[in-house]
């Protein structure tokens, strides 16, 4: 226990047989119960969580998945397995030791104390990170967070990817689990329904890890649009289910009007081109209204971020 509080701890789990005993190790002595979740795993993962769980007794539950599903699923899976277990605070770590046990502490402490209902680790902003993490995942971890934030609300979350993360079980209780993304695009999904229930979110720094043995199974090439479709479609979901259904805001007209100037600017630039490639000139008019559409769908979409910033001000712990 924690302060009297009941911590958990989740591990999605796919083929980690090499790492997933210094996981167990190396996991601090105030967690009441780890849960590993193996997403039917083609190795001895089970096998190997066990015997290091009875090696180093430690208190652990595994669950299996009978097909892959995803590490989003998995964590869901845990999730609702610690709430049968009257957990108090739910942390994730990942089963391939990239996360440091000795900085769980800092990630559980908001969520016992009452300061947050939900805590992310933010790798980007260590000294060390451009160093440290892969060039192409740094930038594309950055791409993802930057839409992450317009999509979610959440716009203090500067590392939107990291998978090391706390959450209060009331807030479990709260969010529509079986509704989240199941694959890559969880902590990304995640963050869009906690803003639906006013959720209040706090980043900690922690320190990038890579490089212990394990290759990533991640391709950003298919997870960039991938996740940014996920994002696109649950940016229109956020604001009707909260800016329309749940607590009317004007803001949704501004996001409203900025899209359909983006649409009357598509079709104005066509017609430029068009008439550009009959008459290799450009009207004065055409022109003039393709600016303004841009100009006019710009000042829009910026003032419509501002009115969702300020009204999730409150929901940033600092």
């Amino acid at each position: 226990m924690f302060k009297r509080k009941k911590i958990c701890v989740v591990i999605p789990a796919y083929n980690e047989e090499k790492l997933i005993g210094r996981v167990i190790k190396t996991m601090p002595r105030f967690v009441d119960l780890i849960i590993i979740v193996d997403d039917k795993s083609k190795d001895k993962t089970i096998i190997a969580a066990k015997d290091a769980a009875k090696k180093y007794k430690r208190k652990l539950d595994v669950v299996v998945h009978e097909k892959n599903q995803g590490v989003g699923a998995a964590i869901v899976t845990g999730y609702k397995h610690s709430v049968e277990r009257k957990m108090d605070v739910v942390a994730v770590m990942a089963g391939d030791a990239q996360m440091n046990p000795d900085e769980l502490k800092d990630i559980i402490a908001p969520i016992v104390l009452n300061e947050a209902d939900y805590v992310k680790g933010n790798r980007l902003i260590h000294g060390q990170a451009w160093r440290m993490i892969p060039k192409v995942r740094y930038l594309g971890n950055s791409v993802l967070s930057l839409l992450t934030k317009i999509t979610s609300g959440y716009w203090h979350v500067a590392d939107s990817q990291t998978g090391y993360t706390a959450i209060s079980q009331a807030m479990i209780k709260k969010i529509e689990l079986d509704n989240l993304y199941k694959r890559y695009g969880f902590p990304n999904d995640i963050l869009i329904h906690l803003n639906i229930h006013y959720a209040r979110v706090k980043e900690i720094p922690i320190k990038p890890i890579y490089h212990v043995g394990e290759k990533s199974g991640i391709r950003l090439w298919k997870v960039i649009p991938t996740i940014s479709w996920l994002l696109t479609r649950r940016f229109f979901w956020r604001l009707k289910r909260k800016y329309i259904i749940d607590n009317f805001h004007p803001l949704v007209f501004f996001y409203l009007f900025a899209v359909v100037l983006v649409i009357a600017s598509l079709f104005l630039l066509f017609r430029l081109l068009n008439l550009y490639l009959d008459t290799h000139r450009i009207p004065p008019i055409n022109a003039l209204a393709l600016v303004f559409c841009l100009v006019m769908s710009g000042q829009f979409g910026f003032f419509a971020m501002w009115l969702d910033m300020d009204d999730n001000r409150e929901l940033r712990v600092k």
